[in-house]
């Protein structure tokens, strides 16, 4: 995923309130999220190119997602794809801090990397261009190709957009109205990732969109303080139309 924001424990109605946008080339192979066949209690998207995913959530409770970190400099021919990374802790009955201590050995095999991963009553943030594993405290987050909560405009603008949201009564529309947004900031505005000024322009507004390349699904997950994960997920089609994908189940407990 390239833009990402979620409430962590902060809202009187929901522990984890999440919205993604996943970015990516239009022509590559994708499943939209659905419980997996070969592990019936994961509810994710998969790549099917590479076999891994951007973003999930397990029947326990587990919870995964990852963004690409941009910096030209680092990238490497690396034969594992990112997306093993969520896909992995969703698979395998382990602790979040162990799973990213596990990660952390074998740090430089991957392409730069923002990872995600816990429980509601834990949740963690790794990523191999900073090396350090830090528990995520209770609060609002946002986190795009650059490491958590830094000040990109399309990241602060989205909090913004959601911290006012939490406020009120608010729907499903409207946290996709987030994720829905083309504001291009100012060239002054800009990170500054390595690639072509042309290509910063593209890349930095929440909902991208170009020939090749582009948001290709928007996700929205919302789990209760009671343990019920409402799933939503639109979907870019080959005929460029939008469609809605929802799930929904109570958690084991």
């Amino acid at each position: 995923m390239c833009t990402v924001l979620f409430a962590y424990k902060i809202h009187p109605k929901y522990d984890l309130i999440f919205l993604g946008n996943r970015d990516e080339f239009k022509d590559r192979p994708t499943a939209k999220a659905d419980f997996w066949e070969s592990h019936p209690n994961i509810l994710a998207g998969i790549d099917l190119e590479q076999g891994g995913t951007w973003a999930g959530i397990s029947k326990e409770g587990s919870i995964a997602f990852l963004t690409n970190y941009r910096d030209l400099s680092k990238e490497k021919n690396s034969s594992l794809s990112r997306g093993y990374l969520t896909r992995d802790f969703l698979i395998n009955a382990v602790s979040p801090l162990q799973y990213l201590q596990e990660v952390q050995l074998q740090h430089t095999d991957y392409n730069p990397f923002n990872l995600v991963v816990g429980t509601l009553k834990e949740l963690w943030y790794y990523s191999n261009m900073e090396n350090k594993i830090k528990s995520i405290e209770p609060g609002l987050y946002g986190l795009s190709n650059a490491l958590l909560n830094t000040c990109w405009f399309k990241v602060e603008k989205a909090k913004n957009r959601l911290s006012y949201l939490l406020k009120t009564d608010f729907s499903i529309e409207d946290l996709f109205d987030i994720l829905d947004d083309t504001e291009t900031p100012s060239d002054e505005e800009l990170p500054q990732t390595g690639v072509p000024l042309e290509t910063e322009r593209l890349l930095s507004t929440i909902h991208i969109d170009s020939p090749t390349y582009g948001t290709r699904s928007k996700t929205v997950i919302l789990v209760s303080t009671e343990g019920e994960v409402s799933f939503y997920e639109k979907n870019l089609d080959d005929q460029g139309q939008w469609s809605l994908n929802t799930h929904s189940f109570i958690l084991k407990t």
